[in-house]
């Protein structure tokens, strides 16, 4: 590589982008270049963001790591996205991650923003050794109530997956139902790695068919408010009462249909 003095700053960063190493960065560092100095202050503050994510990566995989080193190597993280909402199904994902990805900013879904969700969903599929959906219908809430259904669709998203799991990892719950161990963890979206990747599949999955769902009962805004009970959908529920994607068994359903 030629000196840095015969390069512009262009040049310079293109040649820092490619060997990102210590001896590289001083050099910057010492160029009587203002320019060349602050593209050696942007790695390093690169860099630490980089090092504080893996760290915050690595204490999501604590749980991961205590049953990897038992032997259970394909662990499924079990989360679902629906409880809440007034109309729509419940979806629930399974997804079995590697040991190593590459996934900065995974996370709740709910702590994320919907472009963030959008493209950990995708990256989450490019890399995931298998992940799977299943869902329980508003007339399934209905019959079974919410608790019982959310189980119901994470069993179909256990049975979904290709490849058989060791061992389960879902966020509060247990699916007595599913012949496989299982780890239920309180707040599992938050603190293991796999938990967090089911929970944005599962949103992006609901998200996007309530959106489609819209078109066929534009009256309720679900591609605003996903089914959730906002005070516009509220509104239009008091006003026209339920459609057939409504869970009858909500009270504020129940309330909306008895005000017609």
């Amino acid at each position: 590589m030629e000196p840095l003095s015969q390069m512009n700053v262009r040049e310079v960063e293109e040649a820092l982008f490619k060997d990102p190493s210590p001896r590289m960065i001083c050099a910057c560092q010492k160029d009587p270049r203002q320019g060349v100095r602050q593209l050696a202050v942007r790695l390093l503050k690169f860099q630490q963001a980089q090092a504080v994510e893996e760290a915050r990566i690595q204490l999501m995989l604590v749980e991961e790591k205590k049953l990897w080193q038992q032997g259970f190597l394909l662990l499924a993280g079990i989360d679902e996205a629906g409880r809440g909402p007034l109309a729509g199904p419940v979806f629930a994902a399974a997804c079995i991650l590697p040991v190593r990805f590459v996934l900065p900013g995974l996370n709740d879904s709910k702590m994320l923003t919907e472009s963030k969700r959008e493209k950990l969903y995708t990256q989450i599929q490019a890399q995931a050794i298998d992940y799977a959906l299943g869902s329980a219908e508003p007339a399934e809430i209905d019959s079974l109530n919410i608790l019982q259904a959310t189980k119901l669709a994470m069993k179909r998203a256990v049975e979904g997956l290709k490849v058989r799991p060791h061992y389960l990892m879902i966020d509060a719950l247990t699916l007595p139902t599913v012949k496989l161990p299982q780890l239920p963890l309180i707040g599992g979206d938050l603190i293991s790695a796999s938990i967090a990747a089911a929970s944005i599949l599962a949103k992006v999955t609901r998200d996007r068919l309530m959106v489609e769902l819209d078109t066929l009962y534009p009256e309720y805004m679900f591609s605003r408010n996903k089914g959730y009970g906002t005070s516009e959908h509220m509104q239009v529920l008091r006003r026209l009462g339920p459609c057939p994607l409504h869970r009858r068994s909500f009270a504020p359903v129940k309330r909306g249909s008895s005000a017609i």
